[in-house]
């Protein structure tokens, strides 16, 4: 089963202070493969709902062939899917989430440098999303999110977006668990505990009240 291994890495790409958020920029879906209008329509909802931005959606694209690695199953590099997304987003575009239901996964690191260990596991780590912080671009991978059938896939789809746009508006994981951006510690269960809403300190980073 795909959601045996559900375990969420929300990394921050980098630590630059907030804020990127204001309500005249323009984010955009890039659909990785083919990705159904349900889906998009939850994402545009919940970005809309958290943040108060209306979202473009861009013509589909294969998921990008210099971020595959075949280790692991045919999987996708995360890391290298968010540099391409940010080299090639549209001039028009203020941010662009990548949107694919192809696996995703990134090498994890430990401390001191070194491949996490055990090394089989984390160097090609299957994950939910990735994105800079900040930076123009993230990717989210449905995979690992369950049937689209039940309310729980649906719920950790627009928790995921949300959280990853947040990351490239500048915010930080917040240690508020019922938070949308809080850490997920490579457990499922704590991003089906988190809200699909920002915590006030998060909403006061942004300048958005």
């Amino acid at each position: 089963m795909k959601g045996l291994v559900t375990l969420l890495i929300w990394l921050l790409v980098s630590t630059t202070a907030c804020t990127q958020y204001n309500k005249d920029v323009v984010v955009a879906i890039q659909p990785l493969g083919t990705i159904p209008q349900t889906q998009i329509d939850l994402v545009k909802a919940a970005i809309d709902s958290v943040y108060g931005l209306p979202v473009k959606v861009l013509p589909t694209k294969p998921p990008f062939e210099a971020a595959y690695t075949p280790l692991k199953g045919n999987r996708y590099r995360a890391d290298s899917t968010i540099a391409i997304l940010k080299r090639t987003r549209p001039d028009s575009v203020d941010y662009i989430i990548g949107l694919t239901n192809f696996d995703i996964c990134i090498t994890k690191y430990a401390a001191d440098g070194s491949i996490k260990k055990p090394e089989h596991k984390y160097t090609d780590f299957g994950i939910f999303g990735l994105g800079y912080r900040p930076g123009p671009s993230c990717v989210v991978s449905t995979f690992r999110f369950g049937s689209f059938d039940t309310e729980v896939a649906k719920s950790r789809l627009a928790k995921v977006c949300v959280h990853e746009l947040g990351h490239n508006f500048g915010l930080p994981h917040c240690p508020d668990k019922k938070c949308v951006m809080t850490d997920a510690v490579e457990t499922i269960a704590t991003v089906d505990n988190a809200e699909l809403r920002l915590c006030d300190k998060c909403r006061a980073k942004l300048d958005m009240d």
